[in-house]
């Protein structure tokens, strides 16, 4: 049961300070919960104390709602419900998470993003006309660019999201002349790119890299062994995927895809329920996934550091002009050491 109490303080906070909790418990479930969302849940009392936080158990299990709710006891009764997504008012492989608000005698629901899905939409209304003080959007954009947001992007097009993975020196290299590339960006970088494959559906390549760098592409902690949550590993190209190649470890979480076709790559991860996509793959894969508009987000690692020359992140291949620049929107940079993490996305003017 994924109740992260670590996330929670003893004293009252702000309704805002409590959705800020529960997209972190989301986020801590991202990658275990498809086809469900990644949903966060935090029970505050009648006091404004945090008393419970849950997120999404992996389909058929519970919802962030029901467990928080579970967890909270008798302080739900009179409390404030804040959650990450509105609760689903329909009955699936768990009972609707409006009933169970209801019964817990929650008086107040907040949430961030509303369920774009008809089918388990409404729950908002049905709350209100029962009485409770309902509350929307708060933080919507911030919470619809995180945990949820490859859900949110599925239930938009209908094929996973795609977001691309660069690492790079400041002057854009991302292996020297000689094919190097180990290590530009430093161990906080690398840790965090590890957790972020625990919570990706799959993570892409192409046969030339597994040629040249022969990865794992598993997710492993500091000491090196596995995280919980292993993404399947895909391999996009003609050429064959030697038997001993250190990406087929595992076997059940390993694809060859055995084309240059995306269109047919996004058909097969689509066809198995994939959502959440990461390309970790070269310069002429990550040019193909732009060229063919694929990409939905990235997440660029940048080291302080200069090459002069050497391999770009991206080769399309083709020459453009800055008219044909491809944009992204800045939702948020980190520092990781030295090195500086810049998330951005397509946005809806894009």
């Amino acid at each position: 049961m994924p109740l992260f109490t670590d996330l929670l303080p003893d004293h009252p906070i702000s309704v805002e300070h409590a959705m800020r909790i529960a997209g972190d418990a989301a986020e801590r479930a991202r990658g275990t919960t498809r086809p469900n969302p990644p949903v966060g849940c935090v029970i505050l009392d009648t006091a404004g104390v945090p008393r419970a936080v849950a997120a999404t158990e992996p389909a058929g299990g519970p919802h962030a709602e029901a467990q928080a709710l579970a967890a909270a006891g008798d302080w739900a009764s009179g409390g404030h419900a804040v959650v990450t997504l509105e609760p689903c008012h329909h009955q699936g492989r768990t009972p609707p998470c409006t009933g169970a608000l209801v019964q817990a005698g929650v008086t107040a629901l907040t949430f961030a993003v509303a369920d774009p899905n008809p089918i388990a939409a409404g729950g908002a209304d049905w709350l209100a006309s029962r009485g409770l003080d309902v509350t929307r959007g708060l933080l919507a954009e911030a919470t619809a660019n995180a945990a949820l947001r490859p859900w949110l992007h599925v239930q938009a097009t209908g094929r996973p999201h795609i977001t691309l993975k660069t690492a790079a020196t400041v002057d854009g290299r991302a292996a020297a002349t000689d094919g190097t590339s180990q290590w530009i960006t430093g161990p906080a970088a690398r840790r965090r790119v590890h957790v972020d494959r625990s919570r990706r559906d799959a993570i892409i390549v192409g046969t030339g890299t597994v040629h040249t760098d022969d990865p794992r592409l598993t997710a492993r902690g500091a000491d090196g062994t596995p995280l919980g949550n292993q993404p399947l590993r895909v391999v996009v190209g003609r050429s064959d995927v030697p038997q001993d190649a250190a990406i087929r470890a595992g076997g059940k979480r390993f694809l060859h895809l055995p084309t240059r076709d995306l269109t047919e790559v996004v058909a097969a991860l689509t066809e198995r329920g994939i959502m959440d996509v990461l390309i970790e793959g070269g310069p002429r894969l990550a040019g193909a996934f732009l060229r063919a508009d694929l990409v939905d987000a990235i997440e660029s690692y940048i080291a302080p550091a200069v090459l002069g020359a050497g391999t770009t992140t991206v080769d399309t291949g083709v020459e453009n002009t800055i008219a044909e620049i491809t944009r992204f929107r800045t939702i948020r940079v980190d520092r990781l050491g030295d090195d500086v993490l810049i998330r951005a996305v397509r946005g809806a003017d894009d």
